[in-house]
């Protein structure tokens, strides 16, 4: 039941999104082949179709989580809040850095390898998306080093 009524609520955000997906976002040129309306229009159809797929037949099994679970749940959606709340002042590097080395803490890695794995993460991210993406990524106070 909660199955149903979850995906009943969940279509109706989709049905809202595809509403403003169909008639609210018009974009003055392409560029690109589908063209930047097309994507939020083909994420609304997708998303109404899995809520109906879930209305139709929801899952059978339980849905149980245990505390520690839960507790490294919600530490994680504290964690992509903090990303995103630091993400212009620090920088993409640092702010990805701080993300990556605290989220491999909390799955188990050690110190270290969190650290090496944060480190990692933020230079080499930085360097595909802003190198060879060519995105605009903050650099924060590493902007007198690049």
């Amino acid at each position: 039941m909660a199955d149903r009524i979850f995906s009943g609520l969940l279509l109706l955000v989709s049905i809202g999104y595809g509403v403003m997906a169909f008639t609210v976002i018009k974009a003055p040129f392409q560029y690109d082949p589908l063209g930047p309306e097309s994507w939020p229009r083909i994420l609304s159809v997708v998303a109404a179709l899995c809520c109906l797929g879930l209305l139709a037949r929801p899952d059978t099994d339980r849905f149980d989580i245990e505390g520690k679970t839960l507790t490294r749940l919600v530490v994680l959606v504290l964690l992509l809040a903090a990303y995103a709340a630091l993400f212009q002042p620090l920088g993409f590097v640092l702010a990805t850095f701080l993300f990556c080395a605290v989220l491999a803490r909390i799955l188990g890695a050690t110190m270290g390898h969190g650290l090496i794995f944060g480190l990692a993460t933020g230079i080499l991210g930085y360097g595909v998306g802003s190198i060879l993406l060519e995105l605009n990524l903050p650099a924060g106070p590493l902007r007198a080093l690049m």
